[in-house]
C-alpha cells in the first residue's frame, strides 16, 4: 500500500535509543510489532483484565483480547486513511504492556501505594517496560523499539514526567507534552481505536455478566438507533433464543458506524490541512477524530458504563477486594525486599552504561507488581498473608 506524504515511514523513523543494523526482511515498524509479540508483558495480557477479574468467567475480555481487538479496527482505518497499518499495530499491540493485574482498580491502589514515591500511571509504565523492565537483549535493556511506537505508548504523561522523560532523552517521547504539539497520526489513531474498542467490548461484557441489560441500553442513542436498526432488517432477531444474535448485530453496527465516521472526518481533516510530512501533521492540531455527533454518542455511552457498569455494586465489590491485594503486596514487599525476585533486587543497567532510571525500593516493588497477572496476584497475596481473597 502507498503510504501518505503524512504517514510515518519506516525509512524516515527518528531512530531506536540503541543503535542497530536495520533487518534485511522486515521494516523498523515490523521489527518493533514481532519484538512486542515476543516479549513476557506481552504474553501476561491474557491473564489481565478490564472490567471483570480473571477468575469471574472465561469469556470476559482480557487486555490480551483488548489489544488484539484495537490493532484490527486501528488497521482498518489506517489503510483507509493511507497510514502505515504496521506501526498502528505495534503500538496497539503495546499500548496496555504496563497495566497493572485487577484493571484500573489495580492502577488505582498501585498509584496511592506510590504516592509519595512518584505516583504509577500505566501510560508511563508501558514506555518503562519496553525501555527498560523487558530482559530479552544482551546490548540494552528493554526491547529498545523505534521513537514513532514508543511516542505511541505514552498517550498521556504528566508535565512532572515529561520533564523527567526530556532530562533523560532531550528531545525524545516527552517533549510534546512540553510544547502542546501532537503524536504522529498513527498515535493519534490508536487512541481513538483503544476508545472504540473498549465502549463496545465492555457493553459485550456488561451484558453476557448480567450486570447490565439490552433494556437498559435503549437510553444510549448509539446503541438505540443501531438496535432498532438491526430489528428493522432482521425481525427475527426479537425472539428470544436469538437475543445474543441481536447484541452482536448491534454492536458490530456501532463499531462500523464509529469506524467509517473517523475515517470520513480524518479524511475530510488532512484533505483540508494537506501536511506534508508526519513530522508537519505533529505541529498542527489533533486531525484523526470523531464527528462531534459521534464524540456526543460516544461519551454518553462512557456515562452509561461508568454509572451502571463500572460502578455496579457487584463489580465494586470484588474491585474492593483487589485493591486490597494490591495494598497488602505493596507492603508486604516493600518491608521485606528480600522476597522479590533476584532480577528484580539486581537488575541494573551497567551492559549500557547508563545511569538506573529509578533505583528506590518502592518503584522496584511496583514493577514487579504491576507485571502481575491477576491470577498469580491472588497467589502471591494469599502465599505471604494466609488470605484468600479472591478466586
Amino acid at each position: 500500500m502507498t503510504l501518505a506524504p503524512y504517514a510515518c515511514d519506516p525509512a524516515q523513523t527518528r531512530g531506536r535509543r540503541f543503535e542497530e543494523p536495520d533487518p534485511p526482511t522486515r521494516t523498523a515498524y515490523q521489527r518493533d510489532r514481532d519484538r512486542i509479540v515476543h516479549s513476557t508483558a506481552f504474553r501476561r495480557l491474557v491473564y489481565k483484565t478490564q472490567v471483570f477479574l480473571n477468575h469471574e468467567g472465561d469469556l470476559f475480555r482480557t487486555r490480551l483480547t483488548h489489544s488484539l481487538e484495537v490493532a484490527q479496527l486501528g488497521r482498518s482505518i489506517a489503510r483507509s486513511l493511507c497510514l502505515n497499518e504496521d506501526l498502528v499495530e505495534a503500538i496497539a499491540l503495546a499500548h496496555d504492556l504496563g497495566h497493572t493485574p485487577f484493571g484500573h482498580a489495580g492502577q488505582d491502589a498501585l498509584n496511592d501505594c506510590m504516592r509519595d514515591h512518584g505516583g504509577f500511571e500505566h501510560n508511563m509504565q508501558s514506555l518503562r517496560v519496553v525501555d527498560h523492565l523487558e530482559e530479552s537483549y544482551h546490548q540494552f535493556d528493554g526491547i529498545n523499539l523505534t521513537f514513532e511506537t514508543r511516542e505511541g505508548i505514552l498517550k498521556h504523561c504528566t508535565p512532572k514526567n515529561a520533564q523527567t522523560l526530556d532530562e533523560r532523552e532531550p528531545g525524545g517521547v516527552g517533549r510534546r507534552f512540553l510544547d502542546g504539539t501532537q503524536p504522529g497520526l498513527e498515535a493519534q489513531l490508536c487512541n481513538l481505536a483503544d476508545e472504540i474498542a473498549y465502549n463496545a467490548h465492555d457493553i459485550d461484557d456488561g451484558v453476557r455478566s448480567g450486570l447490565i441489560t439490552m433494556d437498559q441500553l435503549h437510553e444510549v442513542a448509539l446503541f438505540n438507533n443501531f438496535y432498532h436498526q438491526a430489528l428493522g432488517e432482521f425481525p427475527d432477531l426479537a425472539m428470544k433464543h436469538n437475543q445474543r444474535r441481536l447484541l452482536f448485530e448491534t454492536i458490530r453496527r456501532m463499531l462500523s458506524a464509529q469506524v467509517y465516521d473517523v475515517i470520513a472526518v480524518s479524511h475530510a481533516a488532512l484533505v483540508a490541512a494537506c501536511p506534508g510530512s508526519a513530522d508537519e501533521a505533529r505541529q498542527m492540531g489533533p486531525m484523526v477524530a470523531f464527528s462531534v455527533d459521534m464524540r456526543w454518542q460516544s461519551m454518553q455511552l462512557k456515562q452509561f458504563l461508568f454509572r451502571n457498569l463500572y460502578r455496579h455494586p457487584q463489580v465494586t465489590q470484588t474491585t474492593g477486594l483487589a485493591k486490597r491485594v494490591v495494598r497488602e503486596l505493596f507492603d508486604a514487599y516493600l518491608s521485606a525486599p528480600q522476597t522479590l525476585p533476584a532480577n528484580f533486587l539486581a537488575n541494573t543497567d551497567v551492559a549500557t552504561g547508563l545511569p538506573r532510571t529509578d533505583t528506590s525500593p518502592a518503584r522496584v516493588v511496583a514493577d514487579y507488581i504491576a507485571g502481575m497477572t491477576d491470577r498469580f496476584a491472588a497467589r502471591e497475596h494469599e502465599r505471604l498473608t494466609g488470605q484468600r481473597l479472591l478466586g
